[in-house]
C-alpha cells in the first residue's frame, strides 16, 4: 500500500527552518547526520505524513549543490512502500531512470531509492519503507544483487 510518507525540503539552516514548525505546534523528531548523503535531517510529523527539513553539512553534497542551484525549498516527494525490493526491481525492469543502482539506508534506518525527475514528470520522488533491522540487510542485498 502506498501512502506519502514525507516531503522533503532543503534549508540553509535547519534551527530556524524548525522554528517555523515549532510555531505552528509541530513538534520536531531529534536531528540526525547521515553521513553518506553529507546531510542533517529532522523529520516533523504532521498528520499521517512528515516532513523532512535537509541541511547540507558539505557545500559539495547533493542537498549543497541543490541549494547553490535553486535556493532552499521542495526538494522531494516520498512515498510509502511495503515491499521496497519488489518495487525497486518493477522500476529497473520498466526502464525508470534511478538516481542509484542500489538501496541505501537513511534517517531513521529506512531503506529507499530515488527515482529521477525525468521518469516523473519532472517531480524527484523517494521510496521508501520503514525500518525492520531484521530484514534491512537481507532485503538491500537482495535487491542490489538482481
Amino acid at each position: 500500500m502506498f501512502h506519502i510518507d514525507h516531503l522533503g525540503i532543503a534549508v540553509s539552516d535547519l534551527r530556524q527552518a524548525k522554528s517555523f514548525y515549532q510555531l505552528l505546534g509541530l513538534t520536531p523528531g531529534p536531528e540526525e547526520v547521515v553521513e553518506h548523503e553529507q546531510v542533517r535531517t529532522v523529520m516533523i510529523p504532521i498528520g499521517e505524513s512528515r516532513i523532512e527539513l535537509l541541511e547540507p553539512i558539505s557545500s559539495d553534497s547533493v542537498i549543497g549543490r541543490f541549494i547553490e542551484r535553486r535556493g532552499q525549498g521542495m526538494h522531494h516527494v516520498a512515498l510509502h512502500v511495503d515491499d521496497i525490493a519488489e518495487v525497486f526491481e518493477e522500476m529497473k525492469c520498466a526502464g525508470m531512470r534511478l538516481v542509484s543502482d542500489e538501496l541505501k539506508i537513511g534517517a531513521g534506518g529506512h531503506l529507499y531509492f530515488f527515482v529521477h525527475p525525468s521518469s516523473t514528470g519532472g517531480v524527484l520522488v523517494e521510496i521508501c519503507q520503514d525500518a525492520d533491522a531484521d530484514a534491512d540487510a537481507d532485503v538491500a542485498a537482495e535487491a542490489t544483487a538482481r
